[in-house]
């Protein structure tokens, strides 16, 4: 008997889903809350398509090495669609510094770090249209989900069986999917059923703000020059993301504690008056170069978020599984949530074609993803946490001066690490496939041949490692806000003692 599989959202991890199961030949129905997408391609898309739960639809999308790969692998006329709508890949090369372009010599493997670049609209678009022809495939529309179908089986555990739909009908399948981001309901539906589900969420200390531009007819995108698109000056990050059919898009993400920024950057003339202040971004937005095609989106409400799909090797419900935003959360600035929700998606496809049995797929998934992934999330959460340090230390005009073990680890990474991978191609490949998720994460650096590298570029010294620094990414703090017009701390300390 073929299994019915009843899929909640059908964003990229729903779309995944079905990706990942549809050529199983099980019978799968997206339930979806948003309209579908406007006739038309890629432009109509990004222009109209109404997509409330999908806060983030918008904003910069990074889609990782690790997710081309399984594309390329499991999906190869979806990769041929996406390059017929307008997204690139952008290759290894081309993602080299400028000390190391002219030398370089292509290596086996190199071809697995390309990405994929695209407006997500764009990606979302072209994955929906395939999984859509798709015989066992359905997609339904402006569907509300309004609760779980549940039961208890013979021994009091709960079973999932479908959900309840806002229209009064059932939508009842074998095995439900979680796909509906990190707002979906299904926590306080399995609450309200007495399921608990165990979580750890932390504060990833930071709001993002995106604009997206097009180049202007018989312009090209900047040469990478000395300057970096992408930066971290403590109380800004930057990243240019190139997209597809002439668009592009920058993001400036803001710490919270940044106050007097964050409530500046979402006006667009103060969006554009920064980027024209970094060097390695001004390039990309000049006028004469670029136009913007979008006002500036905001995000805030950033959170990571590990949910475990099977605590104690038992999941809150049987026949219940998820997957992207609402099983695991990151913070966007890593460009992981749509690789982690594929490589979700292909993990349940596996356990589920391994075993019938419920637990034991429940117990399965749950350990495959946290091995997978674990690693991962756990970098992330410890670099978010330095970076709200060195954001909250940026807003003290006397610093103190740190203890001589965090100077010596600074200095270990920003001369050492960061420069060594700008002078050997080598170790840039084994950084960009640790951070491309196609290797674990910092593995690379406890290599003997690898730190060694490191350790002797830091013995160099500056001097003799000049010409692999980048450029001064941005002006300081305190420039910026000159620049800006915006009120420096003393000035908002001495407005706040006079009210």
């Amino acid at each position: 008997m073929t299994e019915r599989m009843l899929v909640l959202g059908a964003g990229i991890a729903g779309l995944c889903a079905a990706l990942a199961l549809g050529p199983t030949g099980r019978e799968i129905t997206l339930v979806e809350r948003d309209p579908p997408p406007p006739e038309g391609g890629a432009e109509a898309a990004f222009e109209d398509w109404a997509r409330r739960g999908v806060g983030h639809l918008r904003h910069s999308h990074a889609f990782l090495a690790r997710l081309r790969t399984l594309i390329r692998a499991e999906h190869p006329d979806l990769l041929d669609a996406l390059r017929e709508a307008g997204a690139r890949e952008l290759t290894f090369a081309d993602s080299l510094p400028g000390p190391l372009r002219e030398g370089y010599v292509a290596k086996p493997g190199d071809e697995e770090l390309a990405v994929i670049v695209s407006r997500r609209t764009t990606m979302e678009l072209v994955i929906r249209r395939h999984v859509e022809a798709q015989p066992n495939v359905t997609l339904r529309s402006g569907a509300f989900a309004r609760g779980l179908i549940s039961e208890r089986g013979t021994g009091g555990e709960l079973v999932a069986r479908g959900l309840k739909l806002e229209d009064g009908s059932e939508a009842r399948a074998d095995i439900v999917i979680d796909a509906a981001g990190r707002a979906s309901p299904m926590v306080d539906w399995l609450a309200e059923a007495g399921a608990d589900v165990p979580e750890e969420v932390e504060n990833c200390a930071i709001l993002y703000f995106t604009r997206f531009y097009r180049l202007l007819p018989g312009q090209a995108e900047p040469v990478r020059g000395r300057f970096p698109g992408q930066g971290d000056l403590g109380y800004l990050k930057f990243a240019i993301f190139p997209a597809d059919n002439d668009t592009f898009s920058i993001t400036l993400a803001v710490p919270e504690v940044e106050e007097t920024l964050r409530l500046a950057v979402v006006r667009p003339d103060t969006f554009d008056a920064i980027c024209a202040s970094l060097p390695g971004v001004a390039p990309w937005t000049d006028p004469a170069r670029a136009t913007p095609i979008s006002r500036v989106f905001g995000m805030g409400d950033l959170k990571s978020r590990w949910r475990e799909a099977a605590p104690d090797g038992r999941p809150p419900a049987l026949g219940l599984f998820s997957i992207g935003d609402s099983l695991v959360r990151t913070n966007p600035l890593y460009g992981r949530g749509c690789s982690f929700a594929a490589i979700e998606a292909h993990l349940l496809r596996d356990v589920l074609g391994e075993t019938a049995d419920p637990i034991e797929r429940a117990r399965l998934y749950g350990a495959r993803v946290r091995t997978t992934l674990r690693p991962f999330y756990d970098d992330m959460r410890l670099q978010d946490r330095a970076a709200a340090r060195r954001a909250e230390r940026g807003l003290d005009p006397n610093p103190p001066r740190p203890p001589l073990r965090a100077r010596f680890m600074r200095g270990f990474v920003e001369d050492g690490v960061s420069i060594a991978v700008r002078r050997d191609p080598d170790l840039l490949r084994a950084a960009s496939r640790a951070f491309h998720m196609l290797d674990p994460p910092r593995q690379w650096l406890g290599r003997p041949a690898a730190l060694a590298k490191v350790l002797a570029t830091w013995a160099r010294g500056k001097a003799a490692n000049a010409a692999f620094y980048p450029e001064k990414p941005g002006p300081r703090r305190l420039e910026m806000f000159a620049h800006l017009g915006l009120p420096s701390d003393a000035d908002r300390a001495r407005l706040a003692a006079a009210a």
